[in-house]
């Protein structure tokens, strides 16, 4: 019987990418959505790597499994960072991505590349059964592109552009993005976290 980990999104996108990483490791992964875990939680937390422990606590209260949440986001420093903890919640929960990205495109108008500097960061919480947490982090360096471009990816993907590729992440293919994204490194830290426990 493969051991179950429940991670904490109701987000499609991120559940193909998690699985996709998690596919060499004998799991049964699944969203909290899948288990009936159909609870609000508050992201009341100052950083990432709180707001990731925040999910993974409220989850593994109601099912008991090993449970991992990631919080994430887009920083852009000539926008001091923004939307940083609040990009999921940026312009308003239930605001399209193309708006807040035509937003973002807008807001750095007339910015020259060399400052339109950006990161997505992500931290991955998991917390067991037993009590014990650990959180790992990743973080991919790019830059804000001039308009969306790509249509394979969600979120803030059409607009960051990574330079080892020339492209956004939404224009690379889901193993080119898995083998650079903040998701991916996180993940991979997080199996080798996993090995260690399982």
């Amino acid at each position: 019987m493969k051991r179950k980990i429940v991670f904490a999104t109701g987000n499609a996108g991120k559940m193909r990418e998690i699985r996709e990483i998690l596919a060499d490791m004998d799991l049964e992964v699944v969203s909290m959505a899948e288990i009936g875990a159909d609870i609000e939680i508050e992201e009341n937390g100052a950083t990432f790597e709180e707001n990731a422990v925040i999910k993974a606590r409220a989850v593994g209260k109601v099912c008991g499994e090993i449970v991992l949440a990631d919080d994430s986001g887009l920083e852009v420093d000539h926008l001091n960072r923004e939307p940083g903890i609040y990009s999921a919640r940026y312009m308003g929960e239930d605001t399209p991505y193309s708006i807040k990205n035509a937003s973002i495109i807008q807001r750095l108008e007339g910015v020259p590349r060399e400052e339109r500097t950006a990161r997505f960061v992500c931290a991955i919480a998991a917390v067991f059964p037993d009590g014990e947490e650990v959180v790992t982090h990743g973080e991919i360096e790019g830059w804000i592109d001039y308009e969306e471009k790509g249509s394979n990816g969600f979120g803030y993907d059409p607009i960051f552009s990574v330079p080892e590729f020339g492209r956004t992440t939404a224009e690379l293919s889901d193993e080119e993005k898995n083998s650079v994204s903040h998701r991916g490194r996180a993940l991979r830290k997080m199996k080798d976290e996993l090995r260690k426990r399982l």
